[in-house]
C-alpha cells in the first residue's frame, strides 16, 4: 500500500519523530509506514487523517480528493 504519509508530513513540515509521537508509534514503525514495509494499522491511519483534515481514502490513495467526509451525527 503506497501511502501518502510523506507527502501529507512534509507538507506541513514535520519529522519522522514528530509524526511517531503525534500517533503513539515508534519513530522505527513510523518510518517503516512511509517507506511501504508495513502497512499502520485503521486506528493509526485515522489518527493522521484527522490531523491532517483529510479522508482515510485519500492517505490510501483511493482518491485525489483531500476533503475528508461529513461526520454523521
Amino acid at each position: 500500500m503506497n501511502l501518502r504519509l510523506r507527502e501529507l508530513r512534509e507538507d506541513r513540515d514535520m519529522t519522522q519523530k514528530e509524526c511517531s509521537k503525534l500517533a503513539f508509534i515508534s519513530k522505527n514503525s513510523y518510518i517503516r509506514y512511509e517507506n511501504n514495509e508495513r502497512v499502520p494499522p485503521l486506528d493509526t491511519i485515522l489518527v493522521f487523517a484527522k490531523y491532517y483534515n483529510v479522508s482515510i481514502d485519500y492517505i490510501a490513495r483511493l482518491t485525489d480528493i483531500k476533503k475528508p467526509y461529513p461526520r454523521i451525527k
